[in-house]
């Protein structure tokens, strides 16, 4: 990231109380209910690395942190967590892991497949250092243990929400790159073990065969309001969605013939 004149958005300040906080041992005043990223650009920071998706999915924005009184370092993504008062902070540029090669073509689901790619999955201590540095709070020590018992599907549900920050490979006294051993674990538990869904499979046969087309030529030609209407009818699917179906399951096909 580069520094820049201050930032313009002076008009924050009139409804927000500032706060101090260090940005690489700096001292600025910020409004307080700003995110971290959101406080960096406030005093004149712009970002050209450490910043992605701005949504807390890309992992970009790592950030460390202390606060006054608080032995402990904490570690949570710039675009996600707001400002404490006198807090100091920097950012982690990149983290550097270990990726091996691989192709899934040749690799199978076999319990020591894991092992296999990365021997160093072994040297775990499990100190669960890296458990306590995620910062979307995953319990990686756990999925790491899996991998080291072969347990593919565990470590892939257990590591679904990974965002590969690298945050726990950086802290690592073993040297792992865990986030790299769930990857693979993901990848073959999609490939060779987690059943293909039958809707899924019907649906790429209905778009093969076209479908679709008529209403996709419909869509494209409606006007924004339009396209909102429609949008507006949709039915959204709940949280659980454990033997849910949709009650219409051509929409918006049927809205538009």
């Amino acid at each position: 990231m580069s520094r820049k004149s201050k930032s313009s958005e002076k008009g924050l300040t009139e409804k927000n109380r500032l706060v101090p906080i260090y940005i690489f041992g700096k001292r600025y005043e910020v409004p307080e209910n700003l995110t971290i990223q959101k406080a960096m650009e406030y005093v004149g920071y712009q970002f050209v690395r450490n910043c992605g998706c701005r949504g807390g999915i890309c992992g970009s924005c790592v950030t460390e942190y202390r606060t006054p009184g608080s032995y402990k370092l904490k570690i949570v993504l710039a675009c996600q967590a707001v400002v404490e008062p006198e807090m100091q902070l920097t950012q982690i540029q990149f983290v550097p892991s270990h990726k091996e090669a691989y192709d899934l073509d040749i690799l199978r689901g076999d319990d020591s497949v894991l092992v296999k790619v990365y021997p160093e999955l072994l040297r775990c201590v499990q100190c669960n250092t890296c458990t306590r540095v995620c910062p979307q709070e995953i319990d990686v020590m756990s999925y790491i243990a899996a991998a080291m018992r072969g347990d593919i599907k565990e470590v892939a549900q257990l590591s679904f929400e990974c965002i590969m920050c690298g945050t726990c490979a950086s802290k690592c006294p073993a040297e792992l790159s865990q986030h790299q051993i769930a990857l693979l674990a993901r990848r073959i538990y999609g490939r060779y073990i987690l059943l293909p869904s039958q809707n899924l499979q019907r649906r790429i046969r209905e778009i093969e065969e076209g479908k679709y087309e008529s209403v996709l030529d419909t869509l494209v030609k409606l006007d924004t309001e339009g396209l909102k209407d429609i949008y507006s009818q949709r039915e959204q699917e709940p949280q659980d969605t454990s033997g849910w179906k949709p009650q219409n399951e051509d929409f918006p096909g049927d809205q538009l013939t």
